[in-house]
């Protein structure tokens, strides 16, 4: 009787298996992710975990190669090259897509988050709130489906010399990613922002064409910029959110069971990605400070953070003009996600 009870699990696992490896009845499909960011970095590794799962559920009928930092071009072109089709998703942020969705530069304004859950709120968001229907919109006019957005950890400011108030920022030269709103905001706190290509931030603080850079802490230590920086500042101002987005005719191309389950592998891989980063970053910021034990933290005090928030709230308005058609909706479906998202979770 056993046996028997054995045999029967067994091949109703087993019927279970093939009827999984058997939901896709669509063609096989080849396809190109363009990654932000350098070998072993999140968007990459997530692309990758992305690339498993779609080849697993499909019965290996679906193939994502994934292509890091560098192998396709600057992060500006790749956005380019899914926009046109080239390649069939890119991985990239809010601040380098906005060249071609402006409004998606909405999640670049700082103090918009909660110091808090970050990952969790966004889940929420993705759940029960109604800005990613709004964004998705923006995108799908210029070519683009976002599948979710993703947390890769709080940027951090490095420097050279100390930042531990507004005024100590005055003037600074600092690198920020391609988006005139982070240009912005910025430029509320005093410093002078420079736009800068990915790969020649190292070389330019080498050089001194530029004072400093913000950054995860995962990129900090992987592009290796604390070499040529003396101090690292937590502002509490700007959460790194990646976007991993489907070149439009491709998306719609595929069929509805495909893209449901691209769509549920991105939204619920927030939370588990969010940790993964956040173990990562604590990592690698050990890891600085063991390889340089001059390198310097700080983390700005409460009264040194609402100089700065009363500062980047200047600049909400110019959002709207800078993000063009739609944008006031988006800053407001944002606002009130975030505040809903926070009453749901009770975070302050």
């Amino acid at each position: 009787m056993k046996k028997l009870l054995v045999l029967l699990m067994a091949a109703m696992i087993l019927s279970s298996g093939i009827a999984f490896a058997g939901a896709y009845t669509g063609p096989a499909v080849t396809a190109k992710i363009a990654s932000e960011e350098i070998e072993g970095d999140f968007m990459t590794v997530w692309a990758k975990k992305f690339a498993d799962h779609m080849k697993d559920w499909s019965d290996g009928k679906i193939v994502f190669e994934v292509y890091p930092y560098g192998t396709l071009g600057a992060t500006g072109d790749i956005n380019e090259l899914a926009q046109m089709g080239v390649v069939q998703c890119v991985f990239s942020d809010y601040a380098w897509i906005s060249a071609f969705v402006p409004q998606a530069q909405v999640l670049a304004l700082n103090y918009i988050f909660p110091t808090e859950q970050v990952p969790q709120t966004l889940d929420w968001m993705m759940k029960n709130g109604d800005f990613m229907p709004l964004m998705t919109k923006h995108f799908a006019d210029n070519g683009l489906v976002p599948a979710s957005i993703m947390f890769e950890g709080w940027q951090w400011l490095s420097t050279k010399e100390p930042v531990k108030s507004l005024s100590d920022f005055k003037g600074t030269k600092i690198r920020v990613m391609g988006s005139k709103l982070l240009v912005e905001d910025y430029k509320s706190y005093g410093a002078s922002p420079t736009p800068m290509s990915y790969g020649e931030v190292y070389s330019g603080l080498q050089m001194g064409l530029i004072d400093g850079q913000v950054n995860p802490l995962f990129a900090i230590y992987s592009m290796k910029f604390y070499e040529v920086q003396n101090h690292l500042t937590q502002l509490k101002s700007e959460p790194f959110l990646g976007i991993p987005a489907f070149n439009k005719d491709f998306f719609d191309g595929l069929t509805k069971e495909a893209q449901a389950e691209i769509i549920k592998f991105w939204q619920d891989a927030i939370i588990p990605a969010g940790e993964w980063i956040i173990e990562r970053n604590q990592h690698d910021g050990e890891m600085m400070k063991k390889e340089k034990p001059s390198l310097q933290f700080h983390t700005l005090d409460d009264a040194a953070v609402a100089e700065f928030k009363a500062q980047a709230e200047t600049v909400y308005p110019k959002y709207v003009e800078i993000g063009g058609k739609g944008s006031q909706k988006m800053l407001d479906t944002l606002l009130k996600d975030i505040a809903e998202a926070k009453a749901a979770l009770g975070v302050k």
